[in-house]
């Protein structure tokens, strides 16, 4: 099976970036500096993560979207859950978040990997000794200095899924898709660019059976207790952004912006809301979608936030294609088939689980997410996938997975890509602005 040579899914370009011999530099960059880290993709060339293996553009194409129905039904099913759910709750994440980061942990610093997560609130990574844990670079307590357990009379200890004490010091274990895992809450100075962030609390994985665990840590950018904009509000003032690049971009680099300073000053925003069942969600209220130059025809319920039932929209950077609830991705989707044909005679087929996809070259319409004092308009990057030797290409969004807690829409990285999302926590607000992350 051939493979195409331009393709907007991440592991065939990546596959072409090392074909070519560019590689970006991966130990130095212009971009860590400040409090602004470097964000690339888990595929690219500077992540240990990438596939092993080549993979035609249906299978990853394929791949990427089954992996986000695990994702879907992990932040469907918090909706129904208690407002703390910390570290890590009965059903975490089932896939590996997209875009990481580099962290330096205690004392002299080790350097890791944390994935970029703004619906989980916790940082967590695996240890040494850690028996399961497939990190070939697992953080080593016993080499940092300012390493130390987190003690059960601790509040922190609270905040945990399943507590438990040896001792004095505080344990906890979670499961993870198929995978049991086992912690220990510890502190420990973490380095984010130049900024140190003494005793900063997370949890230390000792053992993990099954799996589902993926080998990097995590960075929790929610809004419980336990996330680095509730340790750093300091520092930081519980505000930051982050520019995800394009998938067609060669180094998959972009940028993540911790703290009020250089943030940018031209940027439309909307209100954030709260949903006291799950208070780390970033929901916000959109009111419509226009496809092209028409507003499309939504049930008002299909829209509305709810935080009884867990309903309305919330911005991930975990999941890669947008999900719309059922009666709103149908509306978006026939509109845009619509104006697709403009009285054409064109065959759609599926792929996957996306079901909008043409064997021939398309002219589509943009795509407008119409919020609460704020507009945000997708160009044909941001919402198609599609490969010029094989001639596929298909509407990069699908309905959300068909069950009980079906009632979220998921504004996804593909779609944020290419944009500056801005998190403004102090004045309760997500702001968006196009911007080229480079």
């Amino acid at each position: 099976m051939k493979t195409p040579t331009i393709v907007t899914t991440v592991v065939l370009l990546l596959l072409i970036s090392l074909a070519k011999g560019q590689n970006p530099k991966c130990d130095s960059d212009p971009k860590e500096h400040g409090s602004t880290l470097k964000v690339f993709h888990v595929f690219s060339p500077c992540s240990p993560f990438r596939p092993s293996r080549a993979m035609s553009w249906e299978e990853s194409v394929v791949q990427l979207e089954a992996r986000d129905q695990g994702r879907m039904q992990y932040l469907s099913s918090l909706v129904a859950r208690r407002s703390i759910v910390p570290i890590a709750s009965g059903r975490q994440i089932t896939q590996s978040p997209t875009y990481i980061v580099k962290a330096k942990i205690g004392t002299p610093p080790q350097t890791l990997l944390l994935a970029m997560d703004t619906s989980n609130d916790a940082a967590w990574l695996p240890c040494t000794a850690c028996v399961g844990c497939s990190s070939s670079t697992p953080f080593a307590p016993a080499k940092s200095t300012t390493f130390r357990a987190v003690r059960c009379s601790a509040p922190q200890c609270k905040q945990v899924p399943n507590p438990t004490c040896g001792g004095s010091a505080c344990a906890f274990n979670f499961t993870y898709g198929t995978s049991s895992v086992a912690a220990n809450l510890v502190q420990d100075t973490v380095t984010l660019a130049t900024d140190p962030l003494p005793a900063y609390t997370f949890g230390c994985i000792q053992k993990a059976t099954g799996s589902s665990v993926p080998p990097q840590g995590l960075l929790g950018l929610g809004r419980g207790p336990l996330s680095l904009l509730a340790q750093t509000q300091n520092l930081y003032q519980s505000t930051f952004s982050y520019c995800l690049p394009s998938f067609k971009t060669l180094n998959f680099s972009g940028s993540l912006r911790l703290g009020p300073v250089a943030q940018p000053k031209r940027i439309k925003f909307t209100p954030l809301l709260k949903n006291p069942r799950r208070s780390s969600l970033y929901y916000v209220n959109m009111v419509a979608i226009r496809v092209g130059r028409r507003i499309v025809d939504i049930p008002s319920e299909a829209l509305a936030f709810n935080p009884t039932t867990g309903a309305g929209t919330i911005f991930d950077s975990g999941t890669v294609f947008t999900r719309l609830v059922e009666p709103a991705y149908i509306a978006v989707r026939n509109e845009f088939r619509r104006r697709v044909a403009a009285g054409k005679k064109l065959t759609v087929t599926r792929l996957g689980g996306f079901d909008t996809c043409y064997n021939v070259p398309i002219v589509a319409p943009t795509i407008t997410f119409m919020f609460s004092g704020m507009n945000v308009t997708l160009p044909p990057d941001n919402i198609l996938i599609h490969s010029t030797i094989g001639g596929v290409t298909c509407l990069a969004m699908a309905a959300a997975p068909d069950n009980v807690n079906s009632v979220l829409n998921v504004i996804a990285n593909m779609q944020q890509q290419n944009h500056r999302v801005l998190y403004d926590l102090p004045n309760s607000r997500i702001g968006v602005a196009r911007e080229f992350c480079t």
